[in-house]
């Protein structure tokens, strides 16, 4: 069988190249070089992606005997239904190798047409390395590169303010955009390459903030052999992604004109402050997996799908999000309401089996970061405890005692966690006092939580009530009372 190539699909486009983009894996495949074949057909974005391959070992040999080309299969819940569909993208021109094509990277920086940069280097990507240096072949961290192609780039263009660029990276940390930034000036300190390049640097280019959510599975191992026989050809790059996509980019409106989503129906927002939109990911997503996972777990379902389409878990979810953490937030009401039922369909995702056991690594951090404080301002708003936040922690310290009936729980946690844990259930003697001692230790570990929660006013008592009732009673009673229904059978 024919592998994939300009062969297979007779008359692809070829466009200007427009865009650098660091980094060849599923996450951008699916995700920006996606966006730019759609904008391409939809939008007259007229544009294609040069990749680079920031590490030795990488993809780019294969997607350069595929011409660029790969298929996407999209798979998920679109407008209420089950849909899985599939596109050959056409956004990738070629792949560079840094380690083989140095100079080659280097020339691209001459291309007038040039005009974005965007990156997935991981969370670790974005990093100082004090070791770089301007005359390495190339530099060992994401930021030396760039810097080093930027300042390429200003003396080839001697300085000129039309030829900066748009730079969005995709790595999952907090303000990505500025730390790249001050990092990128630090090599421009480190390596004494002038007041001028600097100049150009803040005032050619636009570093922008960026939050991006697509589930990408990737490559389909399970599924490759019929996914070959039904499209005909061989495709070493298949990727697999989810139907939903978003991209929050801070920045100025006028890059809505260079990169024209919104002409094309995507999912992607120019605004002046993301902080709203990750609140809103972290509270509402995050914040409901984590939610939900010990109640689920311990009420005897498997993965996030059974869970949200379970009548009682799934109402107890529902409740927990449009009734306790939406309320805690400030963005208008009907993006919050659109956003939550585009994640429920999200977890209902026939496609994609989310084990519950997977989101529940380092689940008390977690539950710090992502439901504590929707917790506190609900406190803070409504002067009383939301009813299913609050089951959900005394929920998370049933499960850290590490038994769902007569099976044992592998908990994976850090190891002051584990031990606190360990400690606490070796005293439970079945009576109320040791739960109400076992949840003030808990509620009282500060290094996980940062404060004292047991100095939250009545957030004590309301734990223990609810832990007794699911030591004593089991789980599936507990969130028929909390829901104040009868539990299906």
């Amino acid at each position: 069988m024919e592998k994939l190539s300009r062969n297979v699909v007779k008359n692809a486009p070829k466009y200007p190249e427009k865009v650098l983009q660091f980094g060849e894996g599923n996450f951008l495949r699916a995700f920006v070089d996606w966006q730019i074949d759609v904008l391409n057909k939809e939008a007259d974005f007229n544009g294609s992606v040069v990749v680079v391959q920031p590490l030795g070992q990488g993809m780019v040999e294969k997607l350069n005997e595929q011409d660029g080309l790969y298929t996407l299969y999209l798979q998920g819940m679109k407008e209420g239904k089950a849909v899985r569909e599939h596109t050959t993208i056409n956004s990738i021109s070629r792949g560079l190798n840094l380690f083989k094509e140095y100079d080659q990277y280097l020339e691209l920086a001459a291309n007038p047409e040039l005009r974005f940069i965007f990156s997935n280097t991981t969370e670790a990507g974005i990093a100082f390395d004090e070791n770089d240096r301007l005359e390495d072949r190339p530099q060992s961290s994401y930021p030396g590169k760039l810097t080093a192609f930027l300042y390429h780039r200003y003396q080839v263009f001697n300085g000129d303010k039309e030829k900066g660029f748009i730079i969005i990276p995709c790595e999952l940390i907090d303000r990505n955009g500025e730390k790249l930034k001050q990092i990128v000036l630090q090599y421009a300190e480190l390596w004494n390459l002038g007041k001028g390049f600097v100049q150009w640097l803040e005032e050619a280019n636009t570093f922008c903030c960026s939050l991006v959510d697509r589930i990408v599975p990737g490559f389909p191992r399970d599924t490759i052999n019929e996914i070959t026989e039904e499209l005909g050809y061989k495709d070493d790059m298949v990727v697999v992604g989810e139907q939903f996509h978003l991209w929050v980019i801070e920045g100025p409106q006028w890059i809505r004109e260079e990169f024209p989503a919104h002409k094309a129906g995507l999912n992607t927002l120019f605004v002046n402050d993301m902080t709203p939109y990750r609140t809103r990911k972290v509270r509402i997503l995050n914040g409901a997996h984590t939610a939900m996972t010990p109640v689920s777990y311990l009420y005897g379902l498997d993965t996030v799908a059974e869970a949200v389409d379970h009548e009682v878990v799934g109402q107890y979810i529902k409740e927990l999000i449009y009734e306790e953490i939406i309320p805690t937030l400030d963005l208008p009401i009907n993006e919050l309401n659109s956003f939550a039922a585009a994640v429920l369909e999200r977890f209902r995702n026939p496609f994609i089996q989310h084990f519950l056991m997977s989101i529940a690594l380092n689940s008390m951090s977690k539950f710090t970061t992502r439901d504590l404080p929707s917790l506190l301002e609900f406190i803070n708003r409504k002067q009383e405890l939301p009813r299913k936040l609050v089951f959900s922690l005394a929920a998370l310290i049933a499960f850290y005692k590490g038994k769902r009936g007569e099976e044992d729980i592998k908990l994976a946690d850090d190891q002051d966690i584990l031990e606190l844990y360990t400690a606490q259930w070796g005293g439970y003697d079945g009576t109320i006092e040791s739960v109400e001692t076992i949840v003030k230790n808990v509620l009282g570990y500060e290094k996980n939580w940062a404060m004292d929660l047991n100095q939250v006013p009545g957030l004590t008592e309301a734990v223990t009530k609810d832990l007794f009732e699911i030591l004593t009673k089991g789980m599936q009673q507990s969130v028929q009372a909390v829901l104040g229904q009868k539990a299906a059978n």
